[in-house]
């Protein structure tokens, strides 16, 4: 069983002659207080390339202290981490290294690097006793376990390496303490750390070298459309990445991240066609179009179910005939616990794996086209362009589509379109600067407006199945016909609105801007 906790620290140099300063009234601080010392044996893992590495993230088994076990870190932000424990055995558990698959792809784990620690506890303490932070001391021992990774150039470096540091970590306080502390301890002479972490000065003073430390997000920028459909292509692949964990966690909104990444990276490739060869990325959209639907199982589930609670709250209690909380609540359990494991599945089969893999082998080779060593500008606004006529084209069937089941499906055509349109300006931002901005806020806006009107078509089909359960076993449906009643009101308003929403969106001018 893993428990995660969130790490919130900074680092600081040190070496044997470091004092720390009186931090007692810094930031609250009533007491310091002494805490002993501990020995800590840790051996971290990673793949002979260092691939977690490159990307801040670490796996240790670390024996002695009061966490002895393992541990996954996980990056959140600069200075953040969601340290994920799991306990002690002789090779990493299966619990974190499910985690790591979305990085590991079917590359092992291998011992990289040790770290004995000799490290003195203070605890920052407020008033009531309760603790705030508290200052580590630590006198580190590395040494590197096998050859390093990288260049011959490597293989020169010693394979131990020795320092001293202090680390300040948050146990209750707020983000405000580690500041006061920091001001603190600069006034004293001592320096911010220039490692993110233990195990990233060891590699670096033992030679080891990053496997593609850029990683599949790090191009940055460039005049030529390549390079800038590349950069998007590489942001939403390093997205879906990163989320995998995310996901796999439970963690909120990780689902329906993880699901707009697909489609964008779908997208792209259909919108920059000219750019990227066909023959290559369509078979790649195929599978990406499963992940999505794959991930929208629960994340369907999360959005219908957020709708229907939010709308029953607002019925008055002498209106809600019958057991109408709990049945939607049954409804909603049932959904996930299927939809749930079947996701699980999914991220840990063979067909999801193969994607992955597919992904990196695209952003080794790119399959380019001629059109991609053009200037970006021009190849942007035409991609961009062509996906609006196709809105524009939908836009007026479902316009002019009569009412009920056919317009219902001519918006929902149409609010794919926008979708498409709308990622395709947002890929073309760094070609075309603030009009692409500006034009793909307002697609979103007929997006957001067409997204309701089909939210509240597959909330009515919801609300008519709960209606008939209920009738089934003598409970009144009269609630759930409420409801109904008032998502086909909330749907005949969008539509209301939908055409000067659009004709807004539209205007010849905003479509000028895009030109080059």
């Amino acid at each position: 069983m893993a428990d995660t906790v969130r790490e919130i620290e900074r680092k600081y140099e040190a070496d044997r002659t470091t004092q720390l300063p009186d931090l007692t009234g810094v930031g609250g601080v009533a007491t310091v207080v002494e805490a002993g010392t501990e020995d800590l044996d840790a051996v971290y893992y990673d793949t002979a390339g260092l691939c977690l590495a490159a990307e801040g993230v670490t796996l240790r088994r670390r024996t002695g202290g009061k966490d002895a076990g393992w541990h996954l870190k996980l990056p959140v932000a600069p200075g953040v981490r969601d340290e994920v424990r799991a306990p002690l055995s002789d090779t990493p558990p299966a619990a974190l290294t499910t985690l790591l698959r979305s990085r590991l792809l079917d590359r092992a784990l291998v011992p990289v690097v040790r770290l004995r620690t000799h490290r003195t506890v203070r605890v920052l303490r407020d008033a009531g006793g309760a603790p705030l932070a508290e200052v580590a001391v630590d006198a580190v021992r590395a040494r590197r376990i096998g050859p390093p990774a990288g260049s011959k150039k490597a293989e020169a470096a010693p394979d131990k390496a020795r320092w001293h540091e202090i680390e300040v970590e948050l146990a209750g306080g707020g983000p405000g303490l580690l500041d006061a502390v920091g001001r603190e301890l600069a006034a004293a002479g001592v320096r911010p750390a220039g490692s993110a972490s233990k195990l990233a000065r060891a590699l670096a003073e033992t030679g080891q070298r990053y496997e593609g430390a850029a990683g599949p997000g790090a191009s940055r920028g460039g005049g030529t459309a390549g390079e800038v459909v590349l950069r998007y292509v590489r942001e939403q692949v390093r997205t879906i990445v990163e989320l995998d964990p995310a996901v796999r966690r439970d963690l909120p909104d990780a689902v329906h991240r993880m699901r707009v990444a697909t489609r964008r990276l779908r997208s792209a490739f259909r919108s920059y066609a000219k750019v990227l060869d066909r023959a290559d990325t369509r078979p790649i959209g195929v599978e990406l179009k499963w992940l999505a639907a794959e991930l929208g199982v629960e994340r369907d589930r999360e959005v219908l179910t957020a709708r229907l609670r939010a709308a029953l709250d607002g019925v008055p209690r002498e209106l809600r005939l019958g057991p109408v909380d709990a049945r939607l609540r049954i409804f909603s359990e049932r959904r996930r616990a299927g939809a749930r494991g079947q996701l699980l599945a999914v991220l840990d089969g063979p067909r999801y794996l193969a994607l992955l893999k597919r992904l990196h082998a695209l952003l080794e080779a790119p399959p380019l086209r001629p059109a991609a060593a053009r200037p970006a500008p021009d190849v942007a606004a035409r991609a961009v362009l062509k996906d609006y006529r196709r809105l524009a084209g939908r836009m007026e069937t479902a316009l002019a589509a009569p009412a009920g089941r056919a317009r219902d499906e001519a918006l929902h055509g149409a609010r794919k379109a926008a979708k498409r349109t709308r990622y395709a300006a947002e890929a073309a931002r760094p070609a075309l600067g603030r009009p692409a901005k500006k034009f793909a806020r307002r697609i979103k806006r007929v997006q957001q407006l067409l997204g309701d009107h089909q939210d509240s078509v597959v909330a009515r089909g919801t609300l008519r199945e709960l209606a008939a359960s209920a009738q089934r076993v003598g409970e009144a449906g009269f609630t759930f016909g409420l409801l109904h009643g008032r998502e086909e009101a909330l749907a005949a308003d969008r539509e209301r609105r939908l055409p000067r929403v659009w004709k807004k969106a539209s205007r010849r001018r905003y479509r000028a801007a895009l030109r080059p």
